[in-house]
């Protein structure tokens, strides 16, 4: 079923998830930040044994990260009660004996535990993880290994006793993985593994860079940055980064089915699964990265550099980087407790994507053509100059891809979502221009074909 050959609502469809979610959290990692900064001060004035400097190091940017997703899952609970949704799959009102769902359970920790050990394996043999920034990322997932495999017993007994039918993708790997007489579906098994390899792909990728950007903002003396457009332009541009890189990690992590935020299904398109991967490492440093096939800044200054000594242009230019930035945040925290790449997770609605299905490819790729500017070379050469223009619109290109991939994923999953795409088509401030752009296009090359 198309988008196309669906009646367009009258309004747009209600957002799966509250923008209230996002704002908690960025509003308590902010907070964090803030102590962090403040550090030497707050622990002189309460005479604290402690090192007083300020709180920039890794477990502190871990730190920011657990307690924006310890509030994100309080406030989903407690407030909005999303625990209650039909959508979790639970009833709370029926629970079963623990016997009645005990050999289901084991069968599915099984199926749970024998998935963490091949993920764990396959880091063991990816050389990239045990170098760099990766190196924080493997720390601390094994050091959550043990308390994983401890606290899943619990849960899973726990948590089959209330779901409609336990029996769940996990279910039907371990029923495979054991052998089990009872059938099992292929179907099933491939949506845990596709769910599972996006978790752990993503969640070391996801916690491997939240030290880097939270030291620099946590280290920064913005005042002295003030009469810097172009410093605190790149500051600031690091700051909301790092709203984006924490927001999205506790996204990867908090999965759960009584959050509402379980994955109903990952990407079963290979071309999305190309189209995301290739923007990651290890593979994104063959295509895009220092020397990669797509190096779109070679010989490139920046927009510091052509727009200096015009002072009120560059303010300019640096608030409208920064905006693009903003937004691009927003795209994330907008998703609360879950964003995550290929993976559908419910329909949002609300926040940016109110006016495009995808403002944060959209902000993104803007920001890399204003601010990298490859159409400008130190050399002179329009060579270079050319080269680097095209490799961009081709990275363009890709996420244009990944755009596509994903709506056709997610088109085939949820009605709401043909809806809101439907919706979107007719009404979104920046799709429904575009769409009409590309409509009337094609029908002029429809117009233009001879007839046979």
């Amino acid at each position: 079923m198309s988008a196309s050959s669906s009646p367009t609502p009258a309004q747009r469809p209600e957002s799966d998830v509250s923008p209230r979610v996002g704002l908690v959290g960025v509003m308590t990692l902010m907070g964090w930040i803030a102590i962090a900064r403040l550090w030497p001060e707050i622990s002189t004035a309460l005479d604290l044994p402690v090192r007083r400097e300020v709180l920039s190091g890794p477990y502190s940017a871990l730190m920011a990260m657990l307690l924006s997703g310890l509030a994100m899952g309080a406030w989903s609970l407690l407030v909005e009660k999303v625990h209650r949704r039909p959508s979790t799959g639970i009833d709370w009102s029926r629970p079963r004996p623990l016997a009645a769902v005990i050999e289901v359970s084991l069968v599915k920790l099984a199926g749970l535990w024998a998935t963490w050990i091949a993920i764990g394996a396959f880091y063991c043999l990816g050389r990239w993880y045990w170098t760099g920034q990766y190196l924080f990322a493997m720390d601390v997932i094994f050091a959550a290994a043990i308390p994983l495999f401890v606290l899943s017993v619990p849960y899973v007994l726990w948590l089959d006793r209330y779901l409609k039918e336990p029996r769940d993708h996990a279910w039907h790997f371990g029923a495979m993985f054991m052998s089990r007489r009872e059938p099992w579906d292929l179907g099933e098994v491939k949506r845990h593994w596709r769910a599972w390899i996006i978790k752990g792909f993503f969640c070391a990728f996801m916690i491997s860079i939240l030290p880097p950007g939270f030291a620099g903002v946590v280290e920064t003396d913005f005042g002295a940055l003030a009469h810097d457009p172009v410093q605190l332009g790149g500051r600031l541009f690091e700051l909301l980064f790092v709203i984006d890189a924490q927001i999205g990690t506790v996204g990867y992590l908090m999965t759960l089915r009584p959050l509402d935020a379980h994955i109903r299904s990952g990407n079963p398109f290979l071309a999305g699964w190309i189209a995301a991967l290739i923007c990651y490492p290890p593979f994104v440093l063959v295509m895009m990265g220092n020397s990669g096939i797509l190096q779109y800044e070679y010989q490139t200054a920046g927009w510091g550099h052509w727009l200096a000594g015009y002072d009120a242009l560059l303010w300019a230019w640096a608030a409208l980087l920064v905006t693009l930035t903003a937004i691009y945040a927003w795209a994330t925290f907008a998703f609360g407790i879950r964003f995550s790449n290929l993976t559908y997770r419910g329909v949002l609605t609300n926040g940016p994507y109110r006016f495009t299905r995808h403002p944060a490819y959209v902000s993104k790729n803007l920001f890399w053509w204003l601010s990298a500017m490859p159409f400008l070379v130190t050399s002179g050469s329009l060579l270079e100059a050319v080269r680097n223009t095209v490799f961009l619109a081709v990275i363009s290109g890709i996420y244009y891809w990944r755009a596509r991939t994903e709506e056709a994923h997610l088109l085939a999953e949820d009605p709401k979502y043909r809806d809101y795409h439907a919706w979107m088509d007719e009404h979104g401030l920046i799709t429904a221009p575009l769409t009409r752009l590309l409509s009337r296009a094609k029908q002029r090359r429809l117009q233009e074909q001879p007839a046979e």
